[in-house]
């Protein structure tokens, strides 16, 4: 029965016939071939040749599972382990396990409708001050025009999933199709003396000054994201404004408050927020306390919402993304039209499925379908997704609910070029053998993992060339077990990184000595220990950024790197300086260690190549030759084409965003068998 189901979804499939029923049938299919190997591997009643036998067989319906959704990514979304199950997939499932001859247990009472249960929260404060503002006005002013207008419910896509094809539009643009609403002709935006904006940041501004109040604001890092989301509140009047971003970056916030909105308090809240002004126009919070803050940030009326780093929610189980959301939440039921900004330089890490967080904060869609006004947008293009044309006029009606992406190729042309420089260094010491003889030890156990499943099937049952499919799963096998272990792919990463630092130090000393002020990145303390100890050692001076370090040390260090002519390098971690720091008084930067996605070396990297910067930037990418290293940065690099195809319109193929370690030993286990390794 699973193997005439999966074929009729393939079939389906392979004639672009995405429908409610073909996707029920495949998750229906998916959950029933869970189930059945689960019980095949622990029935007592078969022997071990019908148990091999029968795991072939799923085996079978595996692989052309994931072969249909190849044909149609949206599919991939309902293999996941928290993926919602449809009510066409339940019904579906029950009907063929009768048919099959399973007694069904019998039904349990429907659950009664109760309200979703408010985020987690610790421990609730509510500094005095805000209490004082409470005080002095006690009622909020009624917002009659927040009660939506009652139209029809669309009828022709009311039973369609459109979460899945919404996002998987994102991954079908077409090529030049980039990712930006109409913005109108900028009009004259009043600024302090001495600032002035550049064109793409006042058509933003001017788009909140025409009534637009949703913006997913993606312009790549550099291009001054911050200014605008702070003019673009004051041309909408929503203050008071709460601004949600990364702890490293606050007083960064409330320094630009200051400088482009100095007409509007800003107030920034430390621990309890026993400092803060409770009657200023702007609160800046970061992530980390906010779950204090939650409840009376909730009622204090706010008609205006900024979430810096917005990417930071897209793990939407997270205490902090729930928190966010409710939030977001709070705001538009009491507010009406309120202002509600996302800004990420890098919206996507790994996954398309990052905007779905992001979208629904935003109030373009809620758990499971669009909001009103998306779905009505949907509506009026006549089409299904079924259609044709329905991914490149969906993706286009998602771009108009606000997305905004300007590149610095196009808007800035004066910021000078940059590019990454790889640099291989040899480990040829102690620790390089014992890295290389690591390696080795980790292939042969994947290689021989890999033998003996396939000595474990069936007589007469054989492959021609690498099963592609067999390799995925061993390397499934060898994550899920290394993780209990500390002997796993990250820890070789980071022995790699320890043993490149010293030899990553002493090029940067070498920089510094002949370009001038350079910038160090690494990943891992020890790492900066030894570049710092370098560096005394060199006799050149230098400041760092640690994610250890008070706000105000913080600044001393990078106004010490900026300002002071003598001090020539900057030891920055990638966690605590990645984002929201602005050093592009130097052109060079080294980075010790490889990020685990192009999106933090891209964030790295803006911290130099932004405007400003006179100079072209060099990154001097630091990569040990013959170890798992040079592998590594290929998936890396692999994985750059994600944001340019969703929200450039590249045609560069969008890379399956398993995580990296998988894709590693996936890799080394394909090279080993191909027989490509030295």
């Amino acid at each position: 029965m699973l193997a005439r189901a999966v074929r009729e979804v393939e079939a389906g499939v392979q004639r672009g016939r995405g429908s409610a029923s073909i996707r029920a049938k495949f998750q229906t299919v998916a959950l029933l071939a869970r189930e059945e190997r689960t019980r095949v591997r622990t029935a007592t009643d078969l022997s071990e040749s019908q148990r091999t036998e029968q795991l072939n067989r799923l085996d079978g319906i595996g692989t052309i599972l994931a072969k249909t959704a190849a044909l149609d990514t949206s599919l991939l979304s309902l293999l996941s382990e928290d993926a919602e199950v449809s009510d066409a997939a339940k019904d579906l499932k029950r009907d063929m396990l009768r048919a099959a001859g399973v007694e069904l247990p019998d039904e349990p009472e429907p659950p009664v409708e109760e309200a979703p249960a408010p985020a987690p929260v610790s421990r609730q404060v509510v500094p005095q001050t805000v209490i004082s503002r409470q005080l002095a006005n006690p009622f909020l002013a009624p917002q009659f025009q927040a009660v939506e207008e009652r139209t029809p419910p669309p009828r022709r896509l009311g039973s369609w999933e459109l979460i899945g094809p919404l996002l998987s539009s994102f991954e079908r643009a077409s090529s030049g199709a980039v990712a930006c609403m109409d913005l109108p002709e900028p009009a004259p935006v009043p600024v302090p003396d001495g600032l002035a904006l550049m064109r793409h940041q006042a058509e933003l501004v001017a788009a909140a000054a025409e009534g637009h109040r949703t913006f997913l604001l993606a312009d790549e890092p550099g291009l001054g994201k911050t200014a605008q989301a702070l003019l673009a509140a004051q041309a909408a009047d929503a203050y008071p404004l709460l601004v949600v971003v990364p702890n490293v970056v606050k007083s960064n916030w409330a320094r630009e408050a200051q400088m482009w909105t100095p007409k509007h308090k800003a107030t920034v809240i430390q621990g309890d927020g026993d400092t803060i002004d409770g009657f200023a126009d702007i609160v800046i919070v970061n992530y980390e306390v906010l779950d204090r803050h939650v409840g009376w940030l909730g009622d204090l009326g706010f008609r205006g919402m900024v979430l810096d780093e917005a990417h930071f929610i897209k793990n939407k189980s997270s205490q902090r993304s729930q928190h966010v959301l409710q939030l977001s939440e709070r705001i538009r039921t009491r507010t009406a039209r309120p202002l509600l900004m996302a800004l990420t330089g890098t919206p996507l890490i790994n996954d398309i499925d990052d905007f779905r967080a992001i979208w629904q904060y935003l109030g373009w869609i809620d758990e499971k379908k669009p909001r009103p006004e998306l779905l009505h947008a949907l509506e009026d293009t006549g089409l299904t997704p079924i259609d044709p044309g329905f991914f490149s006029s969906a993706r286009r009606r998602v771009i108009d609910m606000g997305i905004v992406r300007r590149r610095k190729v196009d808007v800035a042309s004066d910021i000078p070029a940059r590019r990454v420089a790889d640099l291989r260094v040899e480990l040829d010491d102690e620790a390089g053998r014992s890295i290389r003889a690591a390696e080795r030890e980790l292939v042969g156990r994947l290689v021989a993992r890999y033998e003996r499943a396939l000595e474990s099937r069936a007589v007469g049952s054989t492959t021609d060339g690498i099963d592609h499919d067999l390799v995925r799963r061993i390397a499934l096998g060898e994550r899920e077990d290394s993780s209990k272990t500390e002997e796993n792919v990250f820890a070789m990463m980071r022995r790699i990184g320890q043993a490149k630092a010293g030899l990553a130090a002493d090029y940067t000393a070498q920089l510094a000595h002949s370009v001038g002020k350079v910038v160090f990145f690494a990943k891992h303390v020890d790492v900066m220990d030894v570049a710092e100890k370098t560096f005394e050692q060199r006799g050149i001076r230098y400041s760092s950024i640690r994610g250890n370090q008070t706000p105000s040390a913080r600044q001393k260090s990078i106004d010490a790197f900026v300002n002071d002519p003598d001090v020539s390098v900057i030891v920055c971690s990638l966690s605590a300086a990645g984002v929201g720091v602005n050093l592009q008084v130097a052109s060079d930067m080294v980075l010790a260690e490889l990020s685990w996605t192009d999106a933090e070396q891209t964030q790295a990297i803006d911290r130099v190549h932004r405007i400003g910067q006179e100079e072209p930037v060099t990154a001097w990418r630091i990569i040990a030759s013959q170890t798992i290293d040079t592998k590594i940065v290929e998936l890396i690099d692999s994985k750059a084409g994600l944001a340019a195809r969703a929200l450039d319109g590249s045609d560069e193929e969008v890379v399956d965003s398993a995580d990296l370690q998988l894709e590693t030993l996936v890799a080394l286990l394909t090279d080993a068998l191909s027989g490509t390794r030295s």
